[in-house]
Parts: C-alpha cells; structure tokens; sequence
C-alpha cells in the first residue's frame, strides 16, 4: 500500500483504505515540504493516523492545478454536463455511505445515526446544484430601438472555500455544489481536526469523472493553509464557514490581497422562544434537538432558551428530564445520541464557559461536568437564573450547554432575542399563527423555525444578520455567491454621437 494510504477500520466497515495525501489534480500527494499532523480520535483520546500537512507551497499547487482547469478543460465542458458529473459524484457518496458516515463518526465523533444522515444531506446537496447547472440563466433588457443588451451570469473563476469540523461532509458538498454547478474551480481546506472524510470523498471526484484540477481538497491548518487561500493574489473568491472571530480575520486578508469577493457564514446564539400556549411535550422535544444536536457543536444551536412565565417551572423539570435522557456515549452505538466533543481544545473551552456560569451566579440545572473518564465528553448542561449580560447568554459555547430565561410577555422576548450581536437562527413556539408571524418578523436573524429547530433543507437559503455572517449557503440564492453579472451592450446600427 501507498505511504498515502494507511489500513484503518470501524466497527460499520470493518478495514478500509484511508487516503492521507493532499488531493490535488486528480491525485493524491506528498506535501512539498513533507509535513504531516496526527488526527486524535475524540472518543478515545487516541492517534488515528497521521496525513500530510498542506503549507504555502502546496495552496500554489493547487491553485495552478485549478487555474489551469478554469482556463481550459473546465470551462470546455457544458453546463449539462456538469450537472451529469454532479450527480454521478452524489451517486458514488450514496454509494458509499456506510464508509462515508463511519469515518465521519471515528473522526468527529457524531454518532453514526447522524452521520448517515449528513451523508444523506450530501447527496441531496449535489443532487439539487446538478439541477441548477443548466439553469443558471441571464436575460435581454428592451432599452433602445437601435441596442441589444443582454446580461450573463459568468463563473468567478478560482475560488478557495475553508471548512469547519462539526459538520465536514456536509459543509463540504454546501460549499463545492454551487462553485461547481456554475463553472468554477475549487480549492477546499478541510478542518485539521476532521480531514478524514474528505479525503476519502476526494478518492470519488476522479472516479465521477470530474477533469483535473477542478477540485482540490488538502488537509492543513487555518492559521498556514487557510491564511494562505484568504490572501492568495490568484484566487478569486473566499468562503469560510466557522468562527466569527476568524470571519474577520479573512476579510481582512482579502481586502489587504486582491479584494476577492467573500462568503461568510458564522457564528451564532440562537434564541429558543416558548410561549404559554405551546404543546409542552412537542416543544421539549425540539428543544432538547435544537441544543444537543451534533454535541452542541451547531453554529445555529438554540443556546438561548426563553420561556414565557406561565409555564417555566413546568417546562424546566420537564426539559431537565429529557437533557438527562439523552444517551451520551461511543459514536458507533446504535442508541448514542451525543458524542464526545471534537478536541482538547474545545473540551476545555466549553468547560471554562461552564465555570464562567457558575462564578457569575447562574445555576446548574443539570449536567455540568465531564462524562465519563475517557474522551471529550461533556454531560448535557442546563443553566438557570440568568441573566441576559451573563457570558453564558452572550458568547457562542459551542457545545452541549443552554442557559433558560424566564420572560413576560411578546415585547419582551423580543428584545431578549434580538439582544445579541449574531443573528443566525432563532425559533418560536405557540400555537398562535398570529404570535408566530409577528414574532419570527421582529427577530434579528437568518433563519426562524416554527414548532421545530434544526430542520435545514438544501433548497432554503441559510445564513446570518449581523455578526453571523455574510451572503448565503444553500436554496438558489447560494449561486449569486460563485457567479458575477455581465452587461453586454451591441450597437446595431444609426448615428454615432458626437
């Protein structure tokens, strides 16, 4: 076997054929500098294997190999065309799902429930963008008699796209099917916590058929491989998904570089509005879903519960009971619902956000400490008696902590909600139509759900206001992110002026 494939195995698989090279131009590579990183197993604590570290040098590779792609055999290959390549990619991913899901859960630690159906999330994904390709569309404007104009909508070029880790497959095909879909060449930096599922998807892009070139993935960190793709002159376009403190980071490179054109989806602090008339039973169902979800680890979590007075103390005992319900465990158990968070790091960060709560006077309702002794796992924590100025209801955790607030009435669960400076998600619980419209018109944010949480849907455009973000992911309106409008103006004919 290739020193850029190393034997490793699952309880879903059994062994299968890691791939641990740097994916460019079709083919699996050494790093010029030959640096590799080990990736830790969340649940275990333990080295998986070790895959080659993408630096400067190897961000030039890949962005020549796409270059080239873009100005030549890419752009050579019809819009229909791609859709076919798309769709065999989603094929092949369907395939493949088992292995797909299982390395996603040894490498990030989400239980293999959920990860079969991020790998569903995938196909759906690029089964949606190969119906666009051929659809992306402009139009003729009647100005003058004597003119034609048109408009068309051009692919940007080379475009740099730089994912997290709690949702690696998933953000992967959120970011390469609209690039893909209306013409462009990508180059992808996977998480270096998570790099393993994308190496393995990368294996499919040249068994679909895709030219080289036209997708590269590489393994490398944020602060070498991402600094590079944010402020590389030949690339020209950047999408990030993670943190809004690195958001900025990257706007800034690309500002001071090119001036690439920037897509930003970033964090958030989601308020969980219930009020006295919602279905108690359903809603904590929802509830206990939209903050356990992916170990906490979902930039939309609603992280901010508000509970309308009349049913509080009900719907704490009740919440309280279901977060101690949840099954907290190894990914590969069929029962587990929560699994370890994906490092030290944010094993300790989100363990000093709970010690924050606790010295500024908030109570723990449940949860609170380490699960277990060995891995990254964090018992399902709820806080009580808070404030909206305490840090734990201001600052994005990121992991399986809530903090629930009691409120009076519409107005002032609105200014609750809206009093943050991310604006991603939020949702609304009532039976009342009326109270839902107005409240979910009145929040500050991306995306409101009604009686759920957590239910995306590749055809709904998703993003932030304010600090969460700029442009959007996903729906139609994620293609006005990979294309840029041309006016053509013909003189038919007549007098020339002057």
């Amino acid at each position: 076997m290739s020193n850029l494939f190393v034997e490793l195995k699952t309880p879903v698989t059994g062994a299968y054929k890691q791939p641990t090279g740097l994916f460019i131009n079709n083919e699996f590579v050494e790093g010029v500098d030959k640096k590799t990183f080990e990736v830790i197993n969340p649940a275990t604590e333990e080295v998986i294997c070790s895959v080659s570290e993408a630096t400067e040098k190897d961000v030039d590779l890949a962005v020549a190999a796409a270059r080239k792609a873009f100005k030549g055999e890419w752009r050579k290959v019809s819009p229909a065309q791609r859709g076919r390549l798309l769709n065999k990619l989603a094929d092949i991913a369907e395939q493949n799902t088992d292995v797909l899901a299982a390395v996603e859960s040894l490498d990030n630690g989400k239980s293999i429930t959920l990860a079969k159906g991020d790998v569903a999330g995938v196909v759906g994904c690029l089964r949606y963008y190969a119906g666009w390709a051929d659809k992306v569309e402009g139009k003729t404007i009647d100005i003058e008699p004597d003119m034609f104009h048109y408009t068309r909508h051009e692919p940007i070029g080379v475009c740099g796209q730089i994912i997290p880790w709690n949702f690696p497959l998933l953000m992967l095909a959120w970011k390469i099917g609209p690039a893909l879909a209306t013409g462009n060449t990508v180059i992808l930096k996977t998480a270096e916590q998570t790099p393993l599922s994308g190496l393995v998807f990368a294996q499919y892009v040249k068994e679909a058929g895709f030219p080289p070139g036209v997708l590269n993935i590489i393994s490398g960190f944020g602060k070498v491989a991402g600094a590079a793709i944010s402020s590389h002159m030949d690339i020209d376009k950047v999408a990030f998904t993670g943190s809004t403190v690195v958001g900025r980071q990257i706007m800034k490179a690309a500002a001071a570089s090119n001036l690439k054109k920037v897509t930003l989806e970033l964090g958030g602090k989601s308020p969980n509005i219930v009020f006295n008339d919602a279905d108690i039973e359903q809603t904590i169902s929802w509830v206990n879903f939209g903050i356990y979800y992916n170990h906490g680890q979902c930039c939309c979590a609603g992280s901010r519960i508000y509970v309308q007075e009349g049913i509080y103390d009900k719907f704490v005992a009740a919440f309280k009971a279901r977060a101690e319900a949840n099954k907290v465990g190894d990914p590969f158990h069929p029962e587990t619902f929560q699994g370890p968070q994906v490092s030290q790091l944010q094993y300790d960060r989100i363990m000093g956000y709970i010690e924050t709560g606790k010295k500024e006077g908030a109570t723990v309702a449940t949860g609170g400490a380490r699960h277990g002794d060995k891995g990254y796992f964090i018992q399902p924590t709820i806080f009580t008696d808070v404030t909206n100025k305490m840090t734990i209801m201001q600052e994005e955790i990121f992991g399986p902590v809530c903090a629930i607030a009691k409120f009076k009435d519409e107005e002032e669960v609105i200014e609750l909600g809206n009093d943050s400076t991310y604006g991603l998600a939020a949702a609304v619980h009532t039976k009342d139509l009326n109270t839902a419209i107005r409240v979910s018109n009145a929040l500050h944010a991306g995306t409101v759900w009604v009686n759920c949480y957590n239910l995306l849907n590749t055809a709904l455009p998703f993003g932030g206001f304010k600090a969460s973000g700029i442009g959007r992911e996903l729906g139609e309106a994620a293609l006005a992110n990979y294309t840029q409008n041309k006016s053509v103006a013909i003189r038919l004919g007549g007098a020339m002026f002057g």
